[in-house]
């Protein structure tokens, strides 16, 4: 038997949303009002304020409407959480506002909704609103939609205008993910098919609003299959007893099955499972309970608990949508941390690769997020995240980023999955297919203790880019950071020594160099490659073989006379002199990076200068 989960409670959860004046205050009070879910003197109260004001009619609205200044300007400018039954089923509702300033307010109270009923006044039709409103619904993937077309009162009932409006919708959620639309036409201000049955349409034979709520699939978003427990701490109330607790975010658990405990990957079997009420031979989804293990397991805070052939995703690179909900606009390649499950680690946004107007449904490119917009984004942790894709399982699908000064929640966040890192140049040879790495690069890191680079050291020859890039090698390792240096000059000796000095010649050995530095980072390396690589297009192929934010392109940069002056091979007097050709500077051009991360002026800067200057920039990476 289950200790006593939600699951085993018929309860849902809902969530509305509407403009100005489309009656959403309205609604829920007459749902309150005519499922008697309001006490006498609450009644009362309304029944007076109604009069105060002038009414005709008892405003059922100020049931909802809890602050003063609420109903002064008759706005709701708050989530707010209404509770009510009815001998069928459990209710919760999250009475979101739908203004454009408050989309923030709209994905916290319909994140964890089963149900949204998108509220469109019958006077005005299927507004941009309304359609901001299907598709924050639909991209937090809430599988029921109701869409209450209200104020039929004031359409004499018209089943033309619903029709219109209901077509109008329908040509809209084309474009969204929302498998299960239901069109109810009610008049919440008199009551029409919201929980009695309308004789002003007869015309209309589906479901009232209760009635839908009452009978509707319950549990669909809830993922039944994959176990999932985020540990939350362990528990040793004496030195017989060791149990780690949490709350179960999916599945299920018995006493006797093989589990999985990440991020060690240490197989074992479940001893027993405690509640506060005591062993139980199965806990769901929901429950909060104690597992005991029958190893000693070395997990803590933020270890997952998963069955060995059902793991979630391992990694530190998530592709996600972000809705951002601080006044402060969001700095790409700043630190946050991020909440996930029970782990809190450092994170970066590494690339917002575009921001949705919620208005049209339109990308638009964009360099950060602001108040209430949202965007698709690449993200990197500190340390890896367990997880699944949001649609999948909205626990561990979901996260919030928090500012890591003020403590303050900036963004919310839903996994689309791991950002991919296969290579962008398909493989040439036939018929091979690209394989993934037999161990990700996120226990890499984790071995390593930190995360790989891949540092360009570009510029002519003689400037010191082999000089400084060793010194710098020689301080990382002595860090106990995990470092592969590779010189072109001693690249040329065997993987490139059948190429000569053309263009096509050049493009090809930087190629080679590209592909071999990333088969290094990918192996949680900091990569160091002295190459001149002269063109910017070959400069440009490297870095995209690596995750944004993971290339540093360091110019060393030093002017031909001092060159000639320095000249220790006496390659620049022998160029000039004709000897050689296809020099780069002299008779081969070169192409100075724009945009460079670190530029070094090796000019009057000494190797020491230039390797202090790079130990700040990579430590602070």
């Amino acid at each position: 038997m289950s200790s006593g989960g939600y699951l085993d409670m018929d309860l849902l959860r809902l969530s509305t949303a509407g403009s100005v004046d489309d009656g959403k205050s309205t609604l829920i009070g007459r749902l309150l009002y005519d499922t008697k879910s309001i006490f006498e003197d609450q009644l009362e109260a309304v029944e007076r304020a109604s009069s105060q004001r002038g009414e005709e009619y008892v405003d059922l609205a100020l049931l909802t409407d809890g602050l003063r200044a609420e109903r002064e300007q008759r706005i709701t400018i708050d989530v707010a959480y209404r509770y009510f039954s009815t001998p069928k089923r459990k209710f919760i509702i999250a009475d979101t506002p739908g203004h454009v300033q408050y989309t923030r307010n709209m994905v916290t109270g319909a994140s964890t909704a089963e149900l949204a009923i998108i509220l469109v006044d019958a006077r005005n039709g299927v507004l941009t609103q309304s359609k901001r409103h299907a598709f924050i619904a639909s991209l937090l993937h809430i599988p029921h939609l109701v869409v209450a077309v209200n104020k039929m009162d004031l359409m004499d009932y018209s089943e033309d205008v619903f029709d219109d409006i209901r077509r109008d919708f329908l040509d809209f959620a084309a474009k969204l993910d929302a498998p299960d639309i239901t069109f109810i036409p009610m008049s919440a201000l008199k009551g029409d098919n919201v929980v009695d049955r309308s004789e002003n349409m007869a015309w209309y034979s589906g479901p009232t609003l209760l009635h839908h709520l009452e009978h509707v699939n319950v549990g669909a978003t809830r993922n039944l299959v994959d176990f999932r427990f985020p540990v939350q701490t362990v528990l040793r109330p004496h030195q017989d007893y060791r149990g780690f607790a949490g709350r179960i975010s999916s599945g299920s658990v018995r006493p006797g099955e093989e589990v999985l405990v990440l991020p060690a990957r240490t197989k074992t079997t479940v001893r027993a499972v405690d509640t506060s009420k005591g062993e139980v031979e199965e806990a769901i989804a929901g429950d909060s309970v104690s597992i005991r293990l029958a190893d000693e397991v070395d997990a803590s805070r933020g270890a997952m608990i998963v069955r060995p052939a059902n793991v979630p995703n391992v990694g530190t690179h998530l592709d996600a949508f972000l809705c951002w909900m601080h006044e402060d606009a969001m700095v790409p390649g700043r630190n946050y941390l991020i909440q996930h499950t029970s782990q809190r680690v450092q994170a970066q946004i590494s690339k917002v690769l575009y921001r949705i107007d919620v208005d049209t449904m339109h990308r638009q490119d964009s360099a950060g997020l602001g108040l209430n917009e949202i965007g698709r984004i690449h993200l990197r942790t500190a340390s890896p995240l367990f997880y699944d894709a949001y649609k999948s399982n909205r626990e561990t699908g979901s996260f919030i980023l928090i500012d890591p000064g003020s403590n303050v929640t900036v963004g919310a966040g839903m996994i689309r999955g791991p950002v991919d890192e296969s290579p962008t140049e398909k493989p040439v040879s036939r018929d091979v297919v690209w394989e993934p790495w037999n161990i990700p690069l996120a226990e890499r890191e984790v071995r390593a203790g930190h995360a790989p680079l891949v540092v360009w050291f570009t510029g002519l020859s003689g400037s010191g880019k082999s000089t400084i890039a060793r010194e710098l090698e020689r301080r990382l390792f002595a860090m106990g950071r995990s470092t592969m240096l590779l010189d072109g000059d001693q690249v040329r000796h065997g993987l490139c020594g059948d190429l000569a000095f053309s263009d096509a010649d050049r493009d090809e050995n930087q190629r080679r160099i590209a592909h071999v530095a990333r088969l290094f980072y990918e192996h949680g390396n900091i990569v160091l490659v002295t190459t001149i690589s002269p063109f910017a297009k070959n400069r440009e192929f490297a870095r995209s073989l690596v995750p944004e934010g993971r290339f540093v392109e360091v110019h060393v940069d030093t002017s031909l006379d001092v060159l000639r002056q320095r000249d220790p091979k006496g390659l620049y007097a022998k160029a000039d002199a004709g000897e050689i050709p296809n020099f780069t500077g002299i008779s081969s051009p070169f192409e100075a990076p724009t945009s460079a991360e670190i530029v070094l002026d090796t000019n009057s800067m000494s190797v020491q200068e230039a390797v202090e200057r790079l130990m700040l920039d990579l430590l602070e990476r």
